[in-house]
């Protein structure tokens, strides 16, 4: 089992109004030239939500909903930090309630 960290936010906020495709990009090339292994992903309309542990996060993320998941706490806080709107949280996968911490609803 894994702990995954997340910002959310409504879909349109973190791929429309915000540059995270910048940062996204950014974060890629530093790990490409370190030899560092992807540890970050975009989804949208994350299914990890839909998790009884992380109702009161679903409740206040606009929906459709996207968030940007990582194992790297560090790099979440950062987001939180640069992306200001968006909600934190972590949660632990493989579980019952949450089995592919990257699924997508619909």
């Amino acid at each position: 089992m894994t702990t995954h960290h997340f910002v959310a936010a409504s879909a349109r906020f973190l791929t429309e109004e915000e540059p995270l495709d910048e940062v996204l990009k950014e974060r890629r090339r530093h790990y490409g030239e370190q030899g560092k292994e992807i540890d970050f992903w975009l989804v949208r309309n994350p299914s990890f939500l839909n998790a009884p542990e992380l109702s009161e996060i679903k409740a206040k993320v606009p929906q459709p909903s996207a968030a940007v998941v990582s194992t790297d706490s560090t790099f979440i806080t950062f987001m939180k930090l640069r992306l200001e709107y968006v909600l934190e949280g972590q949660f632990d996968a493989p579980t019952d309630a949450i089995p592919d911490p990257l699924a997508e609803d619909g």
